[in-house]
């Protein structure tokens, strides 16, 4: 088995794509956490206000768009872009595959604390076979939606001609990757989507779904002439100030109606992040199986780097909660992809690890977090 290790001061392991270590040993999500200490938030904030005035009369609707599910994120940009700089948002939110009742309620409830929103529903036959390829293909299993959060929100863009986007945190920044690319750009486009978001995976997919123009619509990105067309810019918030999950589950939770799950979330020790749709508990076991690592490290990871838990509490909560295994959702799962059980289970066992994992009754981790 290659050499696998943990970062020294948080528990992100060696297999996360596209991670970088220092000398020191540790990830560059820590890396990251300490250079924005010294990083001078308020030059961010007059660059995020220049942004917002050169935008902020050029559409007499709206003049930036934001995604929201009803989570603390979206939310929390959301309510800060319209109450704290005074812009009128449009919230556009893809709908969830395979909806949470908990999802359906914050959602509503955030739409009801004063927002106007967009509901895309994109045809759902095309959803599901697009989802399936990347379940197949990626070990993505809802690869179709993570296409349509780009595709069809810059669809949207060019529609309604609003030339600015606002997406929350940019993950390759603050949960570990290449940070070097991310550091310094606050603007990005289709390129960058398409690679640190869709894993390069977006024409493949798109190739093997063979689907019909029209339930192409909502999944393909609008062309580079349509973009320039707008002069549109698309951005993270979390770029322009220093980013807190927490903190922004409080402002959401006060502002927005967040309510959380009423027991821990699955596979983790938290209950008030990623609770809009069941499939998200496959996505978190597949990215287990694929590179050691679940829910609870990414969790676990914030809250240290955040100076909320030390690095030996993360360590065992990791080893608590980070091998959930959501068997009790696999028959819905089926249903969902027009799958039977062998030919899931067989998906399952084509994306697992087997330099990380060996199969006994399921798959067993061969390691063990240091």
């Amino acid at each position: 088995m290659k050499d696998i290790f943990w970062c020294k001061n948080c528990v992100v392991m060696s297999t996360r794509p596209r991670i970088e270590f220092d000398d020191r040993g540790f990830c560059s999500a820590c890396l990251w956490a300490e250079q924005k200490k010294k990083i001078n938030w308020n030059e961010k904030q007059k660059q995020l206000e220049k942004l917002l005035t050169e935008h902020r009369d050029i559409n007499k609707n709206y003049n930036c768009i934001t995604t929201v599910s009803g989570g603390k994120d979206g939310s929390y940009v959301t309510y800060n872009l319209k109450h704290k700089h005074k812009m009128n948002p449009l919230a556009v939110t893809i709908r969830p595959v395979t909806e949470t009742e908990l999802g359906k309620k914050n959602l509503n409830s955030f739409v009801d604390s004063g927002y106007d929103h967009l509901l895309v529903t994109p045809d759902q036959d095309a959803m599901r076979i697009l989802n399936k390829v990347g379940f197949i293909e990626m070990g993505f299993p809802y690869y179709g939606w993570l296409i349509a959060i780009h595709s069809a929100v810059l669809r949207i863009a060019v529609q309604f001609k609003i030339p600015l986007i606002f997406y929350s945190e940019d993950g390759e920044m603050e949960y570990g990757g290449d940070f070097k690319k991310g550091k310094n750009q606050g603007v990005y486009g289709v390129d960058y989507i398409t690679g640190a978001y869709l894993e390069y995976g977006y024409e493949k997919v798109l190739k093997e779904a063979n689907l019909t123009e029209k339930q192409m619509y909502w999944f393909k990105m609008p062309t580079k002439k349509e973009l320039n067309e707008i002069n549109l810019k698309v951005t993270h918030y979390g770029f322009y100030e220093n980013w807190d999950p927490y903190r922004n589950y409080e402002v959401a939770k006060k502002h927005c109606g967040l309510k959380e799950n009423e027991t821990l979330n699955e596979g983790s020790y938290t209950n008030f992040s990623q609770t809009d749709q069941k499939i998200y508990l496959l996505h978190v076991y597949l990215m287990y199986l694929k590179f050691g690592f679940g829910r609870t490290t990414q969790d676990a990871g914030i809250d240290v780097r955040r100076g909320a838990m030390t690095r030996d509490q993360a360590v065992q909560l990791v080893k608590l909660y980070d091998d959930m295994y959501p068997e009790y959702f696999f028959q819905e799962y089926c249903d969902y992809y027009k799958m039977n059980m062998k030919e899931f289970m067989q998906t399952i066992d084509k994306w697992a690890n087997k330099q990380l994992f060996e199969k006994k009754n399921r798959w067993t981790p061969k390691f063990k977090i240091k």
